[in-house]
């Protein structure tokens, strides 16, 4: 039997990699609050994210970032014992993600549910990051082609509306967003890498290197694995290369190769708009040029805001208050699933 809520509150929690994440969602739309602590620090040195040091963090932070969601939502916090007036459920994100970061929030979560007799609701990760977008833009023309972009996956995805999509691509090797760190690792740049190439890159020339286009002509679907290892190739022919050029060059065949591919999706699929999703959305480059390509296309682009396009809990919010109306509750004995596959994916 379904449970739905009557425009109630949805408390979610998002630990699948290094941001430990609550939020409190009215109605799926209105976000009441939305507490981030980042765990950049902590992983900065290692040029990546180390899985037992992230799953640590989320154990030490997730009490007190429920509890600082919940009160700057006005509402109890959870040492109270008393169930929140007019939460209806506790979400969280299930996968895809760190094992050890998804059982910490899964647990509070189910938790939590169990303790105030409320559902529990399992979302997946990339839907929530589908429904980042559209908890700012909940007109958005479809049907629509969705370029989803993080550290892990570089997917297109057919929006037709909310909870009926069709995945058209994804990458065959390494995500956009890694072969970003991989490249600001190797380069010296620091980590998180987007924002370290991305700010290298302001002082380059992206036509200083003609780095390839990987799959250019075939199909939907992406490969950046060989241009992680074009950069590397090329700095070790010419070590005397600016690395600032290194950079601009690199960013600039990853931003070309993405928005060719969304246009063609968004061509192929009849779609009205274009929208951006996941952590490489927050792109300068690549959000003027997606703009731009949909403008010239006639279509509507739709860019979240920048902390929409990182990981946050209240993109996970509203897609649990849409799945709960969907599909009801979740079982409370149901895992965390690292490697779970897009909704509808083959």
């Amino acid at each position: 039997m379904s449970v739905v809520p009557n425009e109630g509150l949805v408390l979610a929690i998002e630990s699948s990699c290094d941001e430990t994440a609550a939020a409190v969602v009215e109605g799926g739309r209105t976000v009441r609050s939305s507490v981030v602590s980042s765990q950049v620090d902590l992983h900065a040195r290692f040029g990546g994210v180390v899985p037992e040091i992230a799953s640590r963090a989320h154990l030490e932070l997730i009490v007190p970032v429920v509890a600082e969601a919940l009160a700057r939502a006005g509402l109890a916090t959870p040492d109270s014992g008393r169930r929140p007036p007019g939460l209806e459920a506790v979400a969280a994100t299930v996968g895809p993600g760190l094992v050890g970061s998804l059982l910490v929030g899964v647990s509070m979560a189910k938790s939590l549910a169990l303790s105030w007799g409320v559902p529990f609701v399992g979302v997946n990760h990339l839907e929530g990051h589908l429904y980042a977008s559209l908890l700012e833009e909940p007109n958005l023309p479809t049907p629509a082609v969705v370029l989803l972009v993080s550290g892990g996956h570089t997917l297109l995805v057919r929006l037709d509306e909310p909870g009926h999509y069709r995945l058209l691509g994804g990458t065959v090797d390494d995500a956009a967003g890694e072969a970003f760190d991989k490249v600001a690792r190797y380069l010296g740049l620091g980590y998180p890498g987007g924002p370290a190439v991305e700010a290298a890159a302001r002082a380059g020339d992206p036509r200083a290197i003609a780095f390839p286009r990987p799959m250019w002509d075939e199909g939907l679907d992406c490969s950046f694995s060989g241009l992680k290892t074009a950069v590397v190739t090329h700095v070790r022919a010419h070590p005397e290369v600016r690395t600032e050029d290194v950079a601009a060059s690199f960013q600039e065949a990853v931003v070309e190769v993405l928005v060719h591919k969304a246009m063609k999706a968004a061509q192929a699929t009849g779609a009205r708009s274009l929208c951006l999703a996941g952590g490489v959305a927050a792109n300068g480059p690549l959000r003027e040029r997606a703009a731009a390509a949909a403008s010239a296309a006639g279509l509507r682009s739709y860019l979240p805001s920048r902390a929409m396009c990182t990981d946050n809990a209240a993109m996970i919010a509203a897609a649990g208050y849409a799945r709960l109306r969907r599909d009801g509750p979740s079982a409370l004995d149901a895992g965390a699933v690292p490697s779970l596959a897009f909704p509808g994916a083959a």
